[in-house]
């Protein structure tokens, strides 16, 4: 296609193509898509307002970051208004997120979807996009997370050009120096593009499907000092260390330090909320106990996938495609609706 005179390109812009026709109308701008391209982030102009937006353009940024504008800061702050848990199940394909919703509204529960970068770079991102539309046209509210972005690049992409309302910037990799400074310096990139973030004091142990492998490095339990220090990074939610683990527990269970937690919520005073990881295995009281305890995230992977992977694995050979997508849908589903019993934030929406 040609390119009209008077035009600027537009290359990527929240998964936009295109160019835009610019002209002046006394202190507005006009702006005429010429080029179809997808609707997220980018909006008509007209010729009295500006509603030209680019919310994931790297060139453009928030003047300030307003937390109360976020969905899942706003989600996870009445959770924890309310002393409840908001069920964050990890979706690897369209048939997750479509249980997860369905549970969502059947439960009349608010929800944060999670996806690992797995996801995007699987994907190119259209599971991102498709979660986000889902979350869009659900009668509950309903927040995109991404969880455990442990690149640099991967967290400034998924910024600049997805639509998350939230990510966890996972430095935990790194030495806590080192860790902080890259901690301080992502967190700042995202809030620029209206992002709340999440970051891990300490090492939670072990590793899942679609994490970066960090299984071989040594834990370690979240003190007093590194909650300050990583409030200080101006993160909103905090992840703590506290005897859970990623993955399996093996036969001796989950073995929580409760009093480390309790210390872990007088020192953040109410001032980020906090997030509970490694939950396989969990039953529901001590699902429970961890809410109690000031968790207002809780991030679940296997408790709400265990029947639906069951079912595929069963099933495979013996359904038709559509049918066993489709069952799938309801195994996942029916677990889901049973965490957000468990975590009491059913009715809540």
């Amino acid at each position: 296609m040609r390119k009209p005179r008077n035009v600027v390109d537009v290359h990527e812009a929240g998964g936009c193509f295109g160019y835009v026709r610019f002209s002046s109308n006394s202190n507005f701008i006009v702006g005429e898509i010429t080029k179809s391209c997808l609707i997220h982030g980018l909006l008509s102009l007209t010729s009295t307002t500006l509603a030209f937006v680019f919310r994931y353009t790297s060139s453009l940024k928030m003047t300030s970051w307003d937390p109360s504008k976020n969905k899942t800061y706003q989600i996870l702050k009445a959770a924890e208004d309310g002393q409840y848990g908001v069920v964050a199940p990890i979706a690897y394909n369209i048939e997750n997120i479509l249980a997860f919703i369905r549970a969502a509204e059947a439960k009349k529960s608010p929800l944060i979807i999670q996806v690992f970068p797995w996801a995007i770079t699987f994907s190119s991102g259209l599971l991102v996009h498709a979660a986000a539309h889902a979350a869009r046209a659900a009668s509950v509210p309903v927040a995109i997370h991404l969880d455990h972005a442990q690149d640099e690049a991967m967290i400034r992409h998924a910024a600049d050009t997805l639509p998350f309302d939230s990510i966890m910037v996972d430095m935990s990799h790194y030495e806590m120096d080192e860790n902080l400074a890259k901690t301080k310096e992502l967190v700042a990139y995202c809030h620029e593009r209206g992002i709340a973030t999440e970051a891990e004091p300490g090492r939670i142990e072990g590793g899942e499907d679609g994490i970066a492998d960090t299984a071989d490095l040594e834990g370690a339990l979240t003190t007093e000092e590194q909650v300050e220090d990583f409030i200080a990074t101006g993160i909103d939610f905090l992840a703590p260390a506290f005897g859970n683990v990623h993955g399996e527990y093996g036969a001796r269970g989950p073995v929580l330090e409760f009093d480390r937690l309790q210390k872990i919520r007088e020192k953040v005073g109410g001032r980020v909320r906090v997030v509970l990881h490694g939950t396989n295995d969990f039953p529901g009281d001590l699902m429970q106990r961890c809410i109690a305890g000031g968790v207002s995230k809780v991030n679940v992977n296997k408790l709400v996938l265990d029947d639906y992977l069951v079912h595929l694995k069963t099933n495979a050979s013996k359904q038709n495609l559509t049918t066993l997508m489709e069952e799938g849908v309801k195994e996942a589903q029916k677990l889901t609706e049973w965490q957000m019993d468990v975590c009491k934030s059913a009715g809540k929406a």
